[in-house]
């Protein structure tokens, strides 16, 4: 893409979107429904440009899969040379090097001291689903524990998981048994009333009535958490949380499933957000940005946990694909040679610091919250009473899309703005884009203001 930079030249959505929107309704389920308002024709790092020649900035990196940004050249290159020689065997009839290759990396950058094993999949919810059922060959046991406002997947088993009804769960039961929901460290909005530092960390210390009074321990195969919710809004836990969490998890004989889907592969400053805390899980789900841009996602885990399940009890047909595997080990040279998880670090604090700039300025910012280049606003129509302001958030969204830049809604009630910038943006990109966002919470809250 040559231009440096962003330029609206048609109305969004211009004459080619609309055409190929009208196609959509005629041949896709209405459950397919895209956020933004374009069609793509092109993405280089940190730009997209539609059909009608439009060039957006993406503070959105396909919900977390393109840290790198798009089409890094030397993932392009890696995948390639490998569709050259063989794109599938499927790994449960023929082995490839790549896999192996890949498992052992992951195995070698994993946190904690203890042998690591890796199998590969497609998708996240596929990693989700395969790390319950080592959990559950593993202990024994059938119950599993995940937080309110989680999200994992939208598979049987990952939507049972996932905490938010609207749009995820509603009218798809009944759901999968024995699956619980456990209070969130959900700080700005407590589930018990209580504030940080001293609420004496009440979310985890509840791990013990959840215990007593909805599934004993010896019932409960694992907790599976997201280091930071994605989904719900990037609820960052204080990181004494997972400390208190692994230690209840040790005494009563639970494994910890941390769901690293999202925040993997640099997204925070680490290479696993789990690395912040200091914990060791038992089981890591990866998926998304492993892959550079391709579907691949994996478990990693304990060695012992790993071998629970015999010969020929895990597999997939396309998991850990050559063509992917190449991929991935791009994307770990590249991470580590360009430095990408520190970028990530300066990322957030630049963002951060943009933000709560506009927090003095601007009533609508309740909270700004993130780790790493994974950040959020959370949008209310009053500081005290902490209401929040889903219809501003969708103003501010739209608006965004107008003036050319590309950002999600999350949180229970679609109120929270999340930007999972590109590794890889330049700093004048970031800057244009925050200005942007900026400029959207200032009519948004201008207008909102006269009603």
């Amino acid at each position: 893409m040559k231009e440096k930079k962003r330029t609206i030249k048609t109305e969004i959505p211009g004459s080619l979107s609309l055409r190929w929107e009208e196609e959509r309704r005629e041949n896709i389920p209405r459950a397919i429904k895209s956020q933004a308002p374009f069609y793509i024709q092109e993405g280089k790092g940190a730009l997209l440009k539609d059909l009608d020649g439009n060039v957006f900035l993406d503070f959105s990196s396909g919900i977390g899969v393109n840290n790198l940004g798009h089409c890094h050249q030397e993932v392009v290159e890696a995948v390639q040379e490998q569709s050259q020689k063989y794109l599938h065997t499927c790994s449960v009839v023929v082995m490839y090097p790549s896999y192996v290759k890949l498992a052992a990396k992951l195995n070698q950058l994993a946190p904690g001291e203890n042998p690591k094993k890796t199998f590969f999949l497609n998708s996240g919810a596929e990693a989700v689903e395969n790390a319950v059922k080592i959990a559950r060959r593993y202990t024994g046991k059938p119950g599993l524990a995940s937080l309110e406002h989680s999200f994992h997947g939208r598979t049987l088993l990952t939507m049972s998981l996932t905490s938010k009804v609207k749009p995820f769960k509603f009218g798809f039961g009944p759901f999968a048994p024995e699956i619980y929901h456990l209070p969130a460290p959900y700080c700005y909005r407590c589930h018990f009333g209580l504030e940080y530092p001293g609420c004496s960390l009440a979310c985890a210390e509840y791990l013990e009535n959840f215990f007593l009074m909805e599934c004993p321990a010896e019932s409960l195969a694992a907790v599976v958490l997201e280091p930071v919710l994605g989904e719900g809004g990037f609820i960052v836990p204080p990181l004494e949380y997972f400390t208190k969490i692994r230690e209840l998890c040790d005494r009563y004989g639970v494994l910890i499933i941390m769901d690293e889907i999202q925040t993997g592969f640099g997204r925070t400053g680490k290479l696993f957000a789990s690395e912040h805390s200091g914990i060791e899980p038992d089981l890591i789900a990866v998926a998304k940005s492993m892959g550079g841009g391709l579907p691949v996602s994996g478990v990693i885990g304990k060695a012992e946990i790993m071998d629970a399940p015999g010969p020929g009890e895990l597999g997939s047909t396309f998991g850990g694909n050559p063509v992917t595997c190449q991929s991935a080990l791009k994307v770990l040279e590249v991470l580590d040679k360009e430095g990408l998880p520190d970028r990530a670090q300066f990322i957030g604090r630049t963002v951060k610091n943009r933000l709560e700039e506009m927090k003095e300025k601007y009533s609508l910012i309740g909270d700004i919250r993130g780790l790493g280049a994974m950040v959020a606003l959370e949008l209310v129509k009053d500081r005290d009473t902490r209401e929040p302001a889903s219809e501003a958030t969708a103003a501010i969204i739209q608006e965004c899309y107008q003036k050319g830049l590309v950002v999600l809604k999350a949180g229970a009630f679609n109120h929270i703005i999340r930007m999972l910038i590109p590794l890889v943006i330049t700093e004048e990109q970031l800057q244009e884009g925050l200005d942007i966002l900026e400029s959207a919470v200032e009519k948004v809250q201008r207008e909102w203001s006269r009603e």
